[in-house]
Order: structure tokens, then sequence, then C-alpha cells
């Protein structure tokens, strides 16, 4: 990867981070009345690393249809792929030496984690999820509600959520930190 490609990657990542806030579609919820292009990338950009989320997260359960697992594995199972899928990919990256992929990937850690905090953050909802919130478009049973009642901490959603979305923020800020001083300062030393 040339210089000039980790200055652009690096700022285009710095530049999600600080928009992320505003435009995350489970944040904003619905209609923001916000017709720039800037919102319409991020609606694209979500539409698609939803759909690649979900397909990794749908995965793992199906991994647990196919090989006898207990429920509680099968449930967590969506979850654990979904994170460790970028997880896998930045080691594969980091091994190989390129280490501004492996950053990449844990950036996208990061990003999935997100996700997973609002999703934990849905759990008060009800053990089932309506095909309108599903990603199957079909009625499914909601991950976090059986886990969070399986193991009694149902009442702390809020709590795990919003730790989890800090964890995620700092795996993003981390990896957004460390392309931005590879591709400018620790470029320059060089």
């Amino acid at each position: 990867m040339t210089s000039a490609a980790k200055k652009t990657t690096a700022i285009l990542f710095l530049l999600f981070l600080l928009f992320f806030p505003k435009f995350a579609p489970w944040v904003s919820l619905g209609n923001t009345g916000d017709n720039s292009l800037l919102h319409y990338l991020f609606t694209l950009y979500f539409f698609i690393a939803n759909q690649t989320l979900g397909i990794v997260h749908e995965g793992g359960h199906g991994i647990c249809y196919i090989l006898p697992c207990p429920e509680l594995l099968m449930v967590a199972n969506g979850t654990i792929f979904q994170l460790l899928f970028p997880a896998l990919i930045g080691y594969y990256y980091k091994k190989k030496g390129n280490r501004f992929a492996a950053l990449i990937a844990l950036f996208f850690v990061g990003f999935s984690l997100q996700y997973t905090a609002w999703y934990m953050s849905t759990a008060h909802e009800g053990l089932h999820l309506p095909a309108s919130k599903s990603f199957l478009g079909v009625d499914a049973l909601h991950d976090f509600n059986y886990l969070f009642s399986y193991f009694h901490v149902l009442p702390y959603e809020g709590f795990i959520s919003g730790l989890t979305r800090l964890i995620a923020y700092l795996i993003m800020f981390y990896a957004t930190g460390t392309m931005l001083w590879r591709a400018f300062v620790s470029a320059e030393k060089s």
C-alpha cells in the first residue's frame, strides 16, 4: 500500500468515525429529514455492512443447526461469528505483516461491536423479534433477551449495552488513531 493510499484511507476512516454517531441507523432511528449526499452514502454503507454482518451472524447460528450444539451456544454463536470474522481477517493480515490492513479489520470489529451493542439494547423488547426487525424477515428468537435472561442480567441491559458501545468506540478510535499515526507520523520517519 502506497503512502498516499494509507493517508487517504486513514482520513476516510477518521471522517467515517466522526460522522458515525450522527448517521448510524440504530442511533438516529428513522428519517431525520436529512437528504444530503453524505446521509445517502452512510445509508448505503450501513445497508451493505449490515447485510454482510447479518449473513455472518446467521451463519454462526447455522453452524449449530448442522452440528449438535447446546441451545445456549447456538444463540451466542451468531454474535461470536459476527465478531470473530473481522478479528480473524485482522489476525491474518497481522501475521502477513500488513499491519495497516489489520487495523482496518480491527476497526470493523469495533463497528460490529457497535451493532451488537444496539442489538443488546433491544433485549427488553421480548424474547421474540418480530419479522419487521429480523434480518431474515421472519419472527425469530431475540438472542440477547435469551442470553441476558439465561444469565439473569436482563435488568442490566442498559449498562451492558452501554459498556459494549464504549468498548466498540475505543476499538474504533484506537484503530483509526493508529492508522493515522502509521500514515502520517511513522511514514515520515522512514
